[in-house]
């Protein structure tokens, strides 16, 4: 009687679901281990790229990678898993389209990441935006593009002033390095226009806590503020965002001005479809997790990254890894391993890894960045974090092609050209159908 082959599902394919699948893909082919990725979204987003592609730096489709054509030999879903019965180890799958089926699993892999943290501030909802996805990127990098034209082409002073006001709350690694970015490219931008100097604009970021980019240390981040400032950029620390309807900002130091350009980046959280599983959550929604990378008190489940608390044995008893790629990636190359020891009768092995460091773009040729102690500033802080970050980039293909775009940027200038019907591109054929 022929053994049955183990079907592995992995739920997500975000760092940790398409790294663990790549890791995995070779035993597949060989016929050792079934393996299912379920995505809502055909491709992985390499988020540390998201502020370079909004600033037109890297192309767009250069940090994306398609899940199809690099996890050959496992089969990928286009849907939502809604819910998580590990009891009878089924997982409801919502497709695209059609109705929702089930699908049944022999080991899980809960890769489902994380999402925005918001919170209830009236007007966010619908005048923000987010920073996750590379369509938020393109949208905001047309968005602030847009907003010079429009700028440059309005006499009212009230609303030209509006539209040159851009204001950013949350002051990580996201809205830092986005906020920075974008004002590099919106300030060489405005060389374009024969009434719009980088004096007219007003760019202002927004921090809750006393602090900006914690993870590269209290020195370098007042460094960064000194920096941004220097560029007649606002940095409001211990400040909050109480209101934003109709693009009035109220902040809640009493300061108040409308901006046409607001973006959230003040953190994230566990998905909360974790909520819809069997599986032990933490008071922060966090899947339990034990070092080895298996979910606690269940067997044949797995989890890493963002939504799981995955115990941090370089640091203090109690301590867990932070939720960021170079732990996700890591702990996803380290569940692979395991998964194919438990399928060979071997026992896992333990998740360990010391920080290395971080380093952040805070525009064309400046950075920051503290590696194994070291702390770095400027031009070579910058070239860190490209030659960090290219290496990390999933498969040879999109290093290649990302390496391109930074060495055709060096022969010619940036490309500095708004595509805004991408936000409503049906909105001239409908014009023509009412007239």
């Amino acid at each position: 009687m022929t053994a049955q082959v183990p079907h592995i599902l992995v739920v997500g394919g975000g760092y940790v679901g398409m790294y663990t699948a790549y890791g995995l893909r070779r035993a597949a082919r060989k016929g050792r281990i079934r393996v299912t990725v379920v995505d809502p979204r055909s491709v992985m987003t390499y988020q540390p790229f998201l502020p370079e592609a909004a600033a037109g730096s890297v192309e767009p489709r250069h940090v994306v990678v398609p899940l199809r054509k690099t996890l050959k030999g496992c089969r990928v879903v286009t849907g939502r898993v809604t819910g998580i019965d590990h009891a009878g180890k089924v997982a409801k799958v919502l497709p695209e389209e059609g109705p929702a089926y089930e699908l049944a699993y022999d080991q899980i892999v809960v890769a489902l990441g994380s999402i925005a943290r918001t919170l209830p501030i009236p007007g966010l909802a619908e005048e923000a935006t987010g920073f996750k996805n590379v369509e938020e990127a393109i949208a905001l990098r047309n968005k602030v593009l847009d907003r010079l034209d429009v700028a440059s082409s309005q006499p009212d002073p009230v609303l030209r002033k509006s539209a040159l006001t851009f204001v950013f709350v949350g002051g990580g690694y996201a809205g830092v390095e986005a906020f920075a970015e974008l004002e590099d490219m919106a300030r060489y931008a405005t060389r374009y226009y024969d009434n719009i100097n980088p004096e007219d604009m007003r760019w202002v970021l927004v921090e809750a806590t006393g602090r900006i980019l914690p993870e590269v240390g209290e020195e370098l981040g007042k460094y960064t503020v000194d920096q941004l400032r220097k560029r007649n950029m606002e940095i409001r620390l211990e400040t909050r965002l109480e209101s934003c309807e109709k693009g009035r900002v109220i902040l809640s130091d009493g300061d108040e001005f409308d901006a046409d350009t607001i973006v959230w980046t003040a953190g994230v959280k566990a998905n909360p479809a974790l909520a819809a599983t069997d599986f032990p959550l933490d008071e922060k929604g966090r899947v339990k997790t034990l070092a080895n990378l298996r979910i606690e008190g269940v067997e044949d489940a797995w989890t890493a990254g963002d939504n799981a608390a995955v115990p941090d044995l370089t640091g203090p008893a109690g301590t867990y890894c932070a939720p960021n790629a170079q732990h996700a990636v890591r702990q996803a190359r380290r569940l692979a391993a395991n998964i194919l020891r438990v399928v060979d009768g071997q026992p896992p092995q333990d998740y360990e890894h010391k920080y290395v460091g971080s380093v952040a773009s805070l525009g064309l040729h400046k950075g920051v960045a503290q590696l194994y102690g070291v702390k770095v500033k400027g031009w070579l802080a910058w070239f860190l974090h490209r030659t960090y970050h290219v290496s990390r980039v999933p498969t040879f293909n999109r290093k290649m092609r990302v390496i391109l775009d930074w060495t055709l940027a060096l022969f010619f200038r940036r490309e500095v050209t708004s595509l805004g019907s991408l936000q409503t591109p049906n909105e001239e054929f409908q014009r023509a159908t009412q007239s």
